[in-house]
Parts: C-alpha cells; structure tokens; sequence
C-alpha cells in the first residue's frame, strides 16, 4: 500500500487530468466552467491549471468571440496546447503525413489528396447519415455533433443567430490536417451534403483555433429537403 503522500500525488493527477479531459471534451473553458462541470471549487481548479500550464499541456487565452462583442474585457480561457492534445492521442500522424505526400508526389498532387480526403470522409459518413436520418430537421445538427463525438471529435451543437454551430473539440487528425487541408474542406463538403444546406467553417483546430466551428444556417421549409452543391470555408 502506498504511503499518504504517494495517494495524495495519485489523486492529484487524477483529478488534473479530468481538468484537462474536460477541456477535450468541451473545448475552450473558462475556471467557473470547469469547476461547475467538474464540482471543484474555483480555487482548486485554479491549482490544477497552473500546474498543466506549467507542464504545457494547458494554455490561457482570450475568450474567442463570435458576432459582437460585449464591453468590458474578454473572458480567459483555459485550451489544450499541441502537447496536450497529444497526451489524448496514440495517432500515427508521421505515417498519415507521409503517405499522404508520397500519394501528392506519385498520383496527382493536390487532387489527389483531395480525392483521398473525400474518400476517406465518405467512408465514415455512413454511420452520420444514418443518425441524420433517424430524426426530425430541427434536430439534424445535434445528431451529427453525436454521431461525430462516437468517433473522437467531442463534438456539440449550439444555437447561434440565424443557424446553428457544430463544435468539434477534438480533431484525431489536426497535425495532419496542418499539412493537408483537403482533410478539413472535404469534411465541411459532406457536412453540406448529409444537412441538405451550403455551411461555412468558421474555424479549425488545424489552423490553430481552439475549435473546429462549422456555421450552419436555419433551413427553411423551402429548401429543407434541397441538397447543397457548395459548402463554405473561411477559417478564422
């Protein structure tokens, strides 16, 4: 059995990595949010942060804000940096990377990473259109954000002025998508395609964001069952 210190030093990387699990899962995080989340006290999620600062797994950052902004300064948030998401990954992204240049190098260039990427999306999208599928229109957006979270994005669906905003927290293939955007472009197509509306990427994990964000406009009853030929793409 381990001495109290040893227990102590256990149950505090525990509960600091449910901090940094939380801030996967729900990206960007304010102390209050964390706390409330996780049932600690603002002062004790505090310690933790400057310890997962300190190891550069977590850092601060202003609260990124969408539409206009309030007075007064802007939240601090707490993200996963680099390394962080890292420790959350057993990804072979050098492998990923390399192949994706020798198919650039041999097969085509860029189209043909393009045509990999929607390929590859095409292949998972099986499963998202089937939890589409499965409810009503208005409910569309949250079954993806669903659907995307069973395979590692932690993604959710918010309401956001005139539409809606897909969020994905995690991106299991963000180094490589550094690399070779197709990745992310070809996602935001299939996102069109399975919503039935043109989307616009508003931010990407890829390019440095803290979130994947994909604006997704209210459909109207006109175009409800339209299937959009476009999809939108302006990382922030």
């Amino acid at each position: 059995m381990g001495s109290p210190q040893e227990e102590l030093a256990t149950g505090e990387r525990s509960t600091r990595n449910r901090v940094a699990r939380s801030i996967l899962d729900h990206g960007p995080s304010t102390v209050t949010e964390l706390a409330g989340r996780l049932g600690l006290t603002p002062a004790a999620v505090r310690r933790h942060l400057d310890a997962l600062v300190a190891d550069d797994v977590v850092e601060a950052r202003e609260q990124r804000v969408y539409g206009t902004r309030t007075r007064g300064r802007p939240a601090k948030v707490f993200a996963l940096t680099d390394c962080g998401r890292d420790a959350f990954d057993q990804s072979y992204d050098k492998l990923a990377a390399d192949a994706l240049r020798w198919i650039a190098e041999r097969e085509g260039g860029a189209d043909a990473v393009a045509a990999f990427a929607r390929a590859r999306i095409a292949a998972q999208a099986g499963a998202y259109r089937k939890a589409i599928e499965s409810v009503s229109p208005d409910e569309r957006t949250e079954a993806l954000a669903k659907a995307l979270s069973v395979d590692g994005y932690a993604a959710t669906a918010r309401s956001a002025p005139v539409g809606e905003q897909l969020c994905q927290h995690h991106c299991p293939v963000a180094h490589v998508a550094e690399q070779f955007p197709q990745l992310c472009e070809a996602e935001t197509e299939i996102f069109a395609e399975l919503l039935g509306t043109h989307v616009q990427r508003l931010a990407t994990i890829a390019h440095g964001d803290g979130v994947c964000t994909t604006f997704i406009p209210k459909i109207s009853k006109t175009s409800d069952n339209a299937s959009a030929s476009t999809a939108g793409r302006n990382p922030a």
